[in-house]
């Protein structure tokens, strides 16, 4: 486990409370995400550490920093899942129904991610700040304070950045649900 922590700008001290806090975060999404989540907590935070170690990426600027990175790889392996998920959904078992029927049918939680995912990619292009403020909330579980102090903003600037993020996203996915 210490090989990932090679630079000396991260001391072996941290470990403890770092993997605490990617846990909590963890725990945060797995809760959001809602029923049928097969991932758990831990298995995510493990994945994340070792895509982070095999990335080549050695050199952390302290705990918060990859913090931040640990929550771009948890965002990933979501994404990938639900784009797993999402495939084997659409072409497994294909039977006809009429288009009264699937006109009905609700937007599974993994096509909802994947809608997250691809308007926070968008986001990104135009508005940075907010997006990186979306992934510490939404796939990092981070509250308002917690991401003012990552993003060295002032707490209510987070609030009005948060506020914004949320009706932009809302107004991008809501026609495709």
């Amino acid at each position: 486990m210490s090989t990932l922590f090679e630079s000396p700008n991260l001391p072996e001290e941290f470990l403890p409370g770092i993997y605490g806090q990617l846990r909590r975060m963890a725990a945060a999404r797995m809760v959001a995400s809602g029923p049928g989540q097969t991932l758990q907590p831990t298995a995510l935070v493990h994945e994340a550490w070792l895509r982070l170690s095999s990335s080549g990426e050695k050199s952390w600027s302290g705990p918060s920093h990859f913090c931040a990175a640990a929550v771009e790889a948890m965002r990933h392996i979501l994404i990938d899942r639900a784009r797993q998920r999402s495939r084997l959904k659409r072409w497994g078992t294909q039977e006809r129904v009429a288009m009264s029927e699937a006109e009905g049918e609700a937007v599974s939680d993994d096509e909802k991610t994947l809608m997250l995912d691809e308007a926070l990619e968008r986001m990104s292009a135009t508005h940075p700040v907010r997006a990186r403020l979306v992934l510490l909330k939404f796939f990092g579980g981070l509250s308002n304070q917690e991401i003012a102090h990552e993003m060295a903003l002032p707490e209510r600037t987070v609030e009005r950045q948060w506020s914004y993020a949320r009706a932009w996203l809302y107004r991008e996915i809501r026609p495709r649900l």
